[in-house]
């Protein structure tokens, strides 16, 4: 998985470098994330980076429909919606859900905060 632009909220917070890890993954995969959703989570980071938003939506709103409460989905569909879409109050209502969850995800409170400033 790739830490371009400074973004992968889900990633900057909670897959932490491991250096004793010893699977495919040098992170440590706290939300225990099958090797499906980590493949499709690479998968839409990449889409977005490319441009494609409507393919990266869609692989997101799919594996959404398979958990409800997965923070890493939930956090990269606030970010599609408010970088790259300009989704503002989209944006912010996926972090709310993220913080709903975990109230003290520091990067999900950010993110909201700054998608507020657009809408307020």
């Amino acid at each position: 998985m790739t830490h371009r632009d400074g973004m992968k909220g889900f990633m900057l917070n909670r897959l932490l470098p491991s250096m004793s890890a010893m699977s495919d993954h040098a992170f440590e995969n706290t939300y225990d994330l099958s090797d499906k959703q980590l493949q499709q989570l690479d998968e839409a980071e990449e889409l977005m980076l490319k441009g494609s938003l409507g393919a990266a939506e869609t692989m997101l709103l799919s594996m959404l429909k398979g958990d409800e409460e997965c923070i890493p989905v939930l956090s990269n569909l606030g970010h599609l919606y408010g970088r790259y879409l300009s989704e503002f109050e989209t944006a912010v209502e996926y972090y709310d859900r993220v913080l709903a969850i975990e109230p003290d995800n520091a990067w999900a409170r950010d993110a909201r905060r700054r998608y507020l400033r657009y809408i307020d």
